[in-house]
């Protein structure tokens, strides 16, 4: 039995493919396009799963598609109604778009289809998951418990913003739901775009400034905007925001309340925005821990699973983890939109179909995220003699020991291996590496290597036995979703002058032993690597920890900024060329930029909008 999950339209559309009840391939169709949160038709994804499997479209039982658009436009034209005739020209813009394109979805689905089996009965054969039920379903039937509580929490599907599920075996019921226009997501998207940064990409941004400030809005937002109740359900004062009806996040009356008007991205970040950042992270964190205790006390699980776009921040999800309140707390790692492809197809084997799930009894059902594209080593080297790359071909022991030294020299990276992964993070197949002990390592990526805000913390993966020699962590953190403080032992104790700066002034001054990971807070985003699912980045990590006693680097998404993370060996070395990384392994293959033509440089550093 096949199932093919597809989310599109939106934004990070995706496909993914069910064969007989586990997940054996998905990917994001940005990442084959080169367009950022590509919301088109997921052609090239869909042909990956297909091409994967080696089957073609006609050999899928179902096809399962994300969200059911009627309802979404159902929303769409009770929202504009209730508050006319304010945002008229908001309505005059979405309308034709909607009358000619997204009503009709299922057309546009089948039509796509039908390029690939002309004959095919999409009447029967095409299924329509409600967008929560995707999340839910993304998060609970790949998880590795027989049972938990569902938890999802993004922008908006339809008309749920955050909703309670509860999964067991097979079955997934929807319990509970809060509706738009009330949503934590938007709630955050609103200071994301108040703070100057782009709504629906920004918002780890916003996660990254936060520690740079102190919450001293976070009762004026509770006070004002925010109607928190004790089992963390809420209600959201919308005279604060225009996104029902407007072209804005935020309004005047908005701007006001928080000392005027919204930054724009050219400006200077300011202690300001700071204490903003930290406000609306600390609401976050509030309401997820909220919900988190009222969902235990009515469901009496032991474990809980999350999805949609807030599961994403991380640093929430490590301030549940360390509340204990459950036994086991697993985040589905694309927990965002294009996750939803995985979950409609999950959601349509086992609800739809009444497919039996099986559990393996140690491992989720994600196979590390490790489920994209890859390509065979003699590929490899003629892919990138065909671009003019200059490399040397080593064995699999001198590919590692080669690798492992580059880093112990304080070089940046590039490493690409295996499967792509799915999801926003790079896991060690797609990523820039570096050494988390040096204290220049996080400054140079941000500035040199991705083009980006100096602000931004780095993520380190570290040997998963080894996680609590560095951290405060005692479990598993495969996907990079759980934040984390630094053991007091390898902290560094600041002298009252750095214990006195504020804002930016704090980025330079190393925090622990391995400061290129450690944020002003003294936390770090883990990711804890494991010999079963990525034995290649398993072994590098163990050759770094031979040569330098540390079994924790640097990991950051192979990419600069306003771009995909990679995905051909034609992408890793774009990206190696236009950037300051030093050294490039692709499969066996190892380049140095010194050996490279240096007529083949690209100017990355200013050829992208800041995203």
């Amino acid at each position: 039995m096949r199932v093919l999950g597809v989310s599109a339209f939106y934004h990070d559309s995706a496909a993914a493919l069910i064969e007989d009840g586990h997940l054996v391939s998905a990917a994001q169709e940005e990442r084959f396009t080169r367009k950022k949160h590509d919301a088109g038709f997921p052609q090239n994804a869909v042909q990956f799963c297909l091409d994967r499997a080696g089957i073609k479209l006609q050999d899928v039982d179902y096809v399962a598609f994300y969200d059911k658009p009627f309802l979404k436009f159902e929303r769409l034209l009770e929202t504009y109604l209730a508050y006319a005739p304010r945002g008229f020209t908001s309505f005059r813009m979405a309308m034709p778009l909607w009358l000619k394109e997204k009503l009709f979805q299922k057309t546009l689905l089948r039509d796509e289809m039908k390029k690939w089996q002309p004959d095919f009965d999409w009447q029967k054969r095409l299924l329509f998951g409600e967008h929560h039920q995707s999340h839910a379903a993304s998060a609970f039937f790949p998880s590795p418990y027989e049972e938990a509580a569902v938890l999802c929490m993004d922008g908006v599907g339809e008309w749920a913003t955050t909703s309670l599920a509860m999964g067991s075996g097979n079955k997934l019921e929807m319990l509970r739901e809060i509706h738009f226009p009330h949503s934590i997501g938007l709630l955050y998207s609103a200071f994301t775009y108040y703070t100057g940064f782009k709504v629906n990409s920004g918002e780890y941004k916003v996660m990254g400034l936060a520690p740079y400030g102190e919450p001293k809005f976070k009762n004026l937002i509770l006070d004002k905007i925010v109607d928190l109740k004790e089992d963390g359900t809420f209600r959201l004062d919308q005279s604060y925001f225009d996104y029902c009806t407007g072209l804005r996040m935020t309004n005047d009356k908005f701007g006001d309340l928080f000392g005027g008007k919204r930054r724009n991205a050219e400006e200077m970040l300011t202690q300001h925005h700071m204490d903003l950042a930290a406000s609306i992270q600390a609401v976050t964190e509030e309401i997820v821990i909220r919900l988190g205790r009222s969902v235990k006390k009515e469901t009496g699980v032991k474990n809980i699973c999350l999805a949609g776009g807030v599961a994403l921040n991380c640093v929430a999800n490590g301030k549940l983890l360390r509340e204990n309140i459950f036994d086991g707390i697993w985040v589905q790692p694309a927990a965002g939109d294009a996750g939803g492809a995985v979950g409609a197809a999950f959601a349509a084997y086992h609800g739809f179909l009444g497919q039996p799930r099986k559990l393996n009894g140690h491992m989720d059902g994600m196979a590390g995220s490790y489920l994209g594209p890859e390509f065979t080593d003699d590929e490899i080297a003629e892919r990138l003699t065909a671009v003019g790359a200059k490399f040397s071909r080593l064995t699999r022991e001198e590919m590692i020991d080669q690798t492992a030294q580059a880093l112990a020299d304080d070089k940046a990276v590039g490493w690409m291996q295996g499967r792509m992964e799915f999801g926003p993070r790079s896991l060690g197949a797609r990523s820039i590496l570096g050494d988390a002990r040096s204290p220049s390592m996080q400054k140079t990526l941000n500035l040199k290597v991705k083009y980006r805000e100096s602000f931004r913390p780095f993520a380190p993966a570290v040997l998963r036995e080894d996680v609590d020699k560095y951290f405060e962590f005692h479990t598993d953190s495969p996907y990079m979703l759980m934040v984390a403080p630094v053991v007091e032992s390898r902290r560094r104790k600041m002298t009252a002058e750095e214990e006195a700066l504020f804002g930016i002034d704090k980025l330079n001054v190393p925090r622990s032993d391995i400061p290129a990971v450690t944020h002003v807070d003294y936390s770090g985003r883990i990711q804890t690597v494991h010999e079963e699912t990525n034995k290649p980045f398993y072994d590098l990590i163990s050759a770094f920890k031979a040569k330098t006693g540390s079994s924790v680097i640097v990991n950051t998404s192979f990419n600069v900024r306003g771009e995909p993370i990679v995905c051909t060996p034609e992408d890793a070395w774009r990206c190696f060329m236009g950037s300051e990384i030093e050294v490039l392994v692709v499969g066996n293959c190892l380049l140095r930029k010194e050996d490279q033509d240096p007529a083949l440089k690209l100017d990355y550093k200013n050829a992208f909008e800041l995203d």
